[in-house]
């Protein structure tokens, strides 16, 4: 995959940004910003499913949680419509800051119309670079973040969880799905949740 100086450029400025999260996680034995190690996951993950991606989708994978802890989940109703609604401030939120970063690095606004777009996954199942995203967005999720969720929630949520997740995949996304490295007991729920 190809890295342009200004690529390299944004992706240390989004580092940067994201690197200020007071959350923390540890993975193997080192602790990380938690939005900074999400991002690493999401280019890392993009340069496997699609490596040849271009560079606006390259941006986005990188951007995609950008200083998602400036607007906590606890700030709104902790209800359905207020989870609805604190999705779609997100959304607003990162394309802002995105484009604020990527203004910094240098880029048209083209591509920041772009990574905008991309960033409020617009037109979901019809334009090519959103599912491409959506599908990077699910692996990592599936990887990383998968095994935690289901230890906290009851199997029937987590059952429901993975079904709305799988929906959200393309064909290519699934096949991608099924070849990651899982933990015994995250196949068996997979399994349990696709063939309900």
């Amino acid at each position: 995959m190809a890295h342009s100086e200004k690529l390299q450029h944004a992706f240390q400025l989004f580092d940067a940004a994201n690197k200020e999260d007071p959350n923390k996680e540890t993975y193997k034995g080192e602790t990380f910003s938690k939005e900074l190690l999400y991002a690493q996951r999401m280019t890392e993950r993009l340069n496997i499913f699609a490596p040849t991606a271009l560079e606006a989708l390259q941006l986005t994978a990188r951007c995609q949680h950008i200083c998602r802890w400036e607007i906590a989940r606890n700030s709104y109703p902790m209800d359905r419509t207020g989870y609805l609604r604190w999705r779609q401030d997100l959304k607003k939120f990162h394309a802002k800051k995105a484009q604020e970063l990527l203004e910094t690095a240098g880029y048209d606004d083209a591509i920041i119309s772009k990574v905008k777009f991309l960033l409020e996954k617009k037109q979901l199942k019809k334009n090519e670079e959103t599912q491409l995203l959506e599908d990077v967005i699910c692996l990592v999720f599936l990887e990383h973040y998968f095994e935690p969720f289901a230890a906290k929630h009851p199997e029937d949520k987590t059952i429901d969880i993975l079904q709305k997740t799988w929906k959200k995949m393309s064909p290519a996304g699934h096949e991608a799905a099924l070849k990651l490295p899982l933990s015994k007991n995250s196949v068996t729920i997979i399994s349990k949740a696709l063939d309900a």
